[in-house]
């Protein structure tokens, strides 16, 4: 059985009708999106959320998408797909040299949008070159040794997965296997991070799954990884 993942996106975008239209969009096809009207709201957000991407207006009021997507990618590896009216060269190049990893034209159509996005998600998952997850089974590979996970633990890590390198808040690990936090109890990711760890991390002698106080959790990148897991701990 397959778990197809979805992103929480943030969008940031000041023509209230079209951040409504996406929103609505991108909850009916399953994402969980978060709206921002103002590149100062949108920053706050990005700076103290966890998203699996970001649709970015480049035009702006007060602070425009450029400057936004500079400040959001001096903390975080969220990719940033722009937005913009403006389809000259000069104004594209400099949105990726503030950091966007995408543009997409206005006017454009959603499912192009949903195509970028889902390009985007997959791109971002390959970031840990030696760690391989295979959805339709559950299973993860560490330098091709594969490990079988329960439906939860495989969740909980192929969304730490998705953005590798960063620190993933409690909530949005919560919300990523359980949808509605509220129906579990308090301690539950803390004894499905220690069931993951078990499996994922305790046969290995390079620990790749890192607490980080105060905010949640982080997947390191797995480059240092040994070619060969650690067979005393396996044993």
């Amino acid at each position: 059985m397959s778990f197809s993942l979805k992103q929480r996106v943030l969008v940031v975008e000041d023509d209230a009708r079209m951040l409504a239209l996406v929103c609505q969009g991108l909850r009916e096809v399953g994402h969980t999106p978060m709206p921002a009207s103002d590149g100062e709201a949108g920053l706050e957000l990005a700076m103290r959320l966890t998203f699996d991407s970001i649709v970015l207006d480049l035009g702006l009021p007060a602070r425009d998408g450029c400057s936004v997507a500079r400040a959001i990618k001096s903390h975080r590896t969220v990719p940033i797909l722009m937005l913009t009216a403006r389809d000259g060269e000069e104004d594209i190049l400099r949105g990726f040299d503030h950091g966007a990893d995408d543009y997409l034209t206005k006017p454009f159509s959603f499912r192009e949008l949903l195509a970028r996005l889902d390009g985007l998600g997959r791109a971002a998952a390959r970031h840990t070159a030696r760690l391989r997850v295979d959805p339709a089974r559950q299973l993860v590979y560490r330098n091709e040794v594969p490990i079988q996970l329960t439906r939860n633990e495989y969740l909980l890590l192929a969304a730490l997965h998705r953005h590798s390198g960063s620190p993933v808040d409690r909530h949005t690990l919560m919300e990523a296997v359980w949808q509605d936090p509220r129906v579990i109890s308090a301690n539950a990711l803390e004894v499905l991070v220690n069931a993951l760890r078990a499996k994922f991390d305790a046969p290995f002698s390079t620990k790749l799954l890192v607490t980080v106080r105060g905010v949640g959790y982080r997947l390191q990148s797995s480059a240092d990884d040994p070619a060969e897991p650690d067979r005393r701990q396996a044993s």
